[in-house]
């Protein structure tokens, strides 16, 4: 059987870093920790230095995450036309980490975060609300049909 996996190229390293700038938000894929069994949720998802998302402490995936950081994140939206598989994707394997308010990087990332998610602000004042940054471990593109890759936390990173 023939690897259905390609090297990892400038063009598939580009692709992953635009879809996870262009994402707006993500799935969220957690282990449920009163089952243990995959729980998926949708969450607003930001690029601030990486990926991170404004959730309440009061959800089942903060709970998860608070029980067990590993987690991952799925972007990419199927465009207007054509098979919805035939769009590009991408997964990401990550480590949740809190910021808490008292972080001196807190209030920055709130500025970035709320440039691109306005309405994040009425959440924000709430006390159950923070910040959580996921730190990728590995991503996985399907960049459509017969285009799979494997990439690293460095691959995901915008060149300096």
């Amino acid at each position: 059987m023939t690897d259905p996996i390609r090297p990892t190229d400038d063009e598939a390293r580009s692709l992953a870093r635009s879809l996870l700038r262009q994402a707006r938000f993500a799935a969220l894929a957690v282990n449920d920790p009163d089952t243990g069994a995959p729980y998926v949720s949708r969450i607003a998802l930001g690029m601030v230095g990486g990926p991170v998302s404004l959730i309440s402490a009061l959800a089942v995936h903060a709970r998860a995450l608070a029980a067990d950081p590993a987690c991952a994140l799925l972007v990419g939206e199927p465009g207007p036309k054509g098979d919805a598989l035939s769009h590009p994707r991408l997964t990401v394997q990550a480590v949740a980490r809190f910021i808490p308010r008292s972080d001196p990087a807190h209030e920055e990332m709130a500025a970035q975060y709320l440039r691109d998610h306005p309405k994040a602000k009425l959440y924000l004042v709430l006390g159950d609300f923070g910040f959580v940054a996921f730190a990728p471990q590995r991503a996985f593109l399907n960049g459509g049909f017969g285009r799979a890759f494997h990439l690293t936390p460095t691959d995901l990173a915008d060149p300096a």
